[in-house]
């Protein structure tokens, strides 16, 4: 890397930190800082205090907040009964575009990955179990890759065994909307086949 002062040298490697950025994108974000105006800076700052004094985790479902419970588990119009399962908090936003789920949510902060090792006691999967007693059906919505399905194969499991009569779903799979079925591989095309519905 290049000799560069010290401040600069040290807001290089904190950026290199974040994730994709590599050290040609921390050195030009680090410049764009130097030419900003010091009240941008201090902006900047300012919200990333704001961010890590502020934020936490919800107690219920473990979104990220700033009150709480979080807006979705204190809502009274989304059905408690009706819980989704997701791997990060950003995939609420994916959910919450389609406005045609009106349940609440369950954020694990990562999915089972042995060779990384994650295990169930690194997932937030405790408090999940808890939260059962309370309701109708369970939607497993982790990606469709081998650490989502393993999560989703592990959650069902203990959600069987820990409350049998409730409803445990996974969401369809297959072809996305705008593709060429001649692109399709044989997984996608067959869980497409698989969770096919009446037309």
């Amino acid at each position: 890397m290049a000799q560069f002062a010290e401040p600069m040298t040290r807001l290089i490697e904190e950026l290199r930190k974040l994730p994709g950025i590599g050290t040609k994108s921390a050195q030009r974000l680090a410049f764009h800082v130097l030419r900003s105006s010091a009240e941008d800076a201090d902006k900047l700052s300012a919200a990333i205090r704001e961010l890590k004094q502020h934020l936490r985790l919800c107690s219920i479902c473990n979104n990220i907040t700033d009150v709480d419970p979080c807006i979705y588990c204190t809502s009274t119009s989304r059905d408690q009964r009706l819980i989704c399962v997701v791997e990060e908090p950003t995939n609420i936003a994916t959910i919450e575009k389609t406005r045609s789920y009106s349940g609440v949510y369950h954020i694990l902060h990562g999915t089972l990955s042995p060779i990384g090792g994650v295990g169930p006691e690194q997932l937030r999967i405790a408090n999940l179990l808890l939260r059962l007693a309370e309701v109708d059906e369970v939607i497993l919505a982790t990606s469709p890759t081998t650490e989502g399905e393993a999560t989703a194969g592990y959650l069902a499991g203990e959600i069987h065994r820990a409350r049998p009569e409730v409803r445990v779903t996974r969401i369809a799979t297959g072809v996305p909307a705008g593709s060429d079925i001649e692109y399709a591989d044989e997984v996608t095309m067959s869980r497409a086949m698989e969770g096919r519905r009446e037309f």
